[in-house]
C-alpha cells in the first residue's frame, strides 16, 4: 500500500490490521513496526504507536518501506497466526512553481559597463512591476554574445533569463483578499504585466523618430515557460505515483 505524507508533517493513522482482521476478535495480539532505519518504538519522539498497533509518524521525512507484523490467535487453543503488512510511505513536498522568461537585447560591446548598468536597471524595473502581486524577479543568467546577422555583419546581443516567483505566504500582505493571495493567480497577474512591459518597449521604439539607443529590446524574442521544480532529492512521476501526480 502506498501512502503519501507531506514533508515534516504528521502521517495519518496507519493500521496494523487488514479490513478482514478489523472485524474479528483477536486474542493476545502483538504488534511490531519496522521502518527503513530498523525497529520503531513509541520511545522515539517522532513515532507514536497505540496499544492496538496504529502508527503515527511525526514530522515525517524518511521515505521507504514500513512493515508491521501482527501475531495473534482467533481462539485460545489455536496456534499463533502471523501476518506481515507492508506499506510504501513517501515523503512529498509541493513543487516550486514559477515562470521562466528569456529575452534578447541589442547590446553595447560585451565588455562594456553599460551592459551591466542596464541589466541592474532592467531587473529593478521588473521587480517593482510585480511587487504589488507579492512576486519577485530573479536573474538566472545574463550572457553577452557576438551574433552574425542574416545577410549582415556582427552585432552584440545580451541573452537574459529570469524567473518570476510568488513570495511565501508569511511574506504576503495579510490584508489581501483570499483569492488575490492565491500563488498561481498572483503569478499570472505578474506574467501579464511583464508581457505588457516588453510589448510597450516595441511600441515606443516604433513611434519614436529618434535613432535606436545602444541597448534595446529585440522584438519577438520574449519567451516564457511554466516550471514546476522539485527540491534536490525529490522528483515528480505521475506514472509511478498516480495518486499524487503533482507531488515531489
Amino acid at each position: 500500500v502506498k501512502i503519501y505524507v507531506k514533508l515534516n508533517h504528521n502521517s495519518p493513522r496507519i493500521l496494523c490490521l487488514t479490513n478482514h482482521l478489523r472485524n474479528l476478535e483477536l486474542i493476545d495480539p502483538v504488534f511490531q513496526w519496522n521502518g527503513p532505519g530498523g525497529s520503531l518504538s513509541s520511545e522515539n519522539s517522532s513515532v507514536q504507536i497505540s496499544p492496538t498497533g496504529t502508527l503515527i509518524l511525526r514530522r515525517f521525512n524518511l521515505s521507504g518501506v514500513y512493515t508491521c507484523s501482527i501475531v495473534y490467535k482467533l481462539t485460545p487453543r489455536q496456534p499463533d497466526k502471523k501476518l506481515i503488512i507492508k506499506y510504501l510511505i513517501y515523503a512529498y513536498s509541493d513543487p516550486k512553481s514559477y515562470y521562466e522568461f528569456t529575452a534578447q537585447y541589442h547590446a553595447a560591446p560585451c565588455n562594456s559597463s553599460h551592459n551591466t548598468s542596464f541589466e541592474k536597471a532592467l531587473l529593478h524595473i521588473l521587480s517593482k512591476l510585480v511587487a504589488e502581486f507579492f512576486c519577485e524577479v530573479t536573474l538566472i543568467k545574463s550572457e553577452c554574445h557576438h551574433v552574425k546577422m542574416q545577410r549582415g555583419g556582427l552585432q552584440n546581443e545580451i541573452f537574459f533569463t529570469f524567473s518570476v516567483t510568488s513570495l511565501d505566504r508569511e511574506k504576503e500582505n495579510r490584508l489581501c483578499q483570499q483569492s488575490a493571495c492565491d500563488a498561481s493567480h498572483r503569478l499570472n497577474k505578474a506574467k501579464h504585466l511583464i508581457e505588457e512591459f516588453f510589448k510597450q518597449q516595441v511600441e515606443v521604439s516604433r513611434k519614436s523618430s529618434e535613432p535606436l539607443p545602444e541597448i534595446y529590446y529585440i522584438e519577438g524574442t520574449l519567451q516564457m515557460v511554466w516550471v514546476d521544480r522539485c527540491y534536490p532529492g525529490y522528483g515528480m512521476n505521475a506514472v509511478i505515483h498516480p495518486d499524487c501526480p503533482e507531488c515531489c
